[in-house]
């Protein structure tokens, strides 16, 4: 049996995760800005489940939310930073309030989470941290640009704190899903206010967006590929969720490879050779 701390659990892949995981005889520490959202599995799975309020940008609120769940639990074994959401915008657009709202959520809400739980992990010598990440946060796509910067920030972090706390028994996993049946794009979206100039790039942008999420995956079939990835032995720093992100990540890479290796002269030189 696991004990998981699941940010975001009121809808999409939280709510899956943690009914997959209750489902099987887990125990989950679920997270919501409104509570009330996780009544249903209090009534259907009792004390298994620990609901708490959370807004994952107030530190504080993190640290004693974190802190609610081990002393409640005993423990903590599988860490799910999943709380976040998509910011629209072309980079002009972007408002103050929306690029800091965005990074805030999305990047420091998952730190907050991660530095919160590690002391926990590192004690009992075992964990595992699952980081919602996304294909966009491999590659980048127009009108969402914020956001990507947010999910290669998480990247980043993540990336190197797998190799911090290898040593302590903890795991790292980055999940990067394509196009799902979620509400990221609806009503969880926050659209940044439109410029004109931008009117016709925004059409071609959506059909490209459309044909990414062409093939749009089951929030719940991914419940089965979490639970195999909490299970492995040796689990993978990245995991892709759904049929497309391989191939946008392989012609995303190929590119990048073929630039960078056209330009190696020049690199060489800029080094002084």
């Amino acid at each position: 049996m696991k004990t998981w701390f699941i940010t975001g659990s009121s809808r999409g892949f939280g709510r899956e995760w943690a009914v997959a995981a209750l489902r099987r005889g887990d125990r989950v520490a679920a997270t919501a800005r409104d509570a009330s959202t996780l009544d249903d599995l209090v009534a259907t799975y009792g004390d298994a489940v620990l609901p708490l309020t959370l807004d994952v940008t107030d530190r504080a609120a993190v640290f004693a939310a974190v802190a609610r769940a081990h002393e409640h639990f005993g423990r903590l074994d599988v860490v799910v930073n999943n709380a976040g959401y998509g910011q629209f915008g072309m980079i002009e657009e972007l408002s103050e309030a929306d690029a800091r709202d965005q990074i805030e959520t999305n990047v420091f809400g998952a730190l907050w989470v991660t530095q919160a739980a590690l002391p926990l992990l590192r004690a009992q010598g075992s964990g595992h941290f699952l980081q919602v990440s996304s294909i966009g946060g491999i590659s980048a796509f127009p009108n969402i640009g914020i956001y990507n910067a947010s999910k290669w920030a998480l990247e980043g972090f993540s990336q190197s704190l797998a190799q911090e706390v290898a040593d302590f028994g903890i795991h790292v996993t980055l999940i990067e899903p394509g196009g799902f049946d979620t509400d990221w794009g609806g009503a969880s979206a926050r659209h940044a206010t439109p410029d004109p100039a931008y009117d016709a790039f925004r059409v071609k942008a959506a059909e490209q967006r459309r044909s990414r999420t062409a093939k749009s995956g089951d929030p719940e079939a991914s419940a089965a590929a979490v639970l195999e990835l909490v299970d492995a032995e040796n689990p993978p720093l990245r995991a892709f969720f759904g049929e497309v992100p391989l191939s946008i990540a392989k012609a995303d890479y190929e590119s990048r490879l073929r630039e960078w290796e056209q330009g190696q002269d020049r690199a060489v030189r800029a080094g002084g050779r």
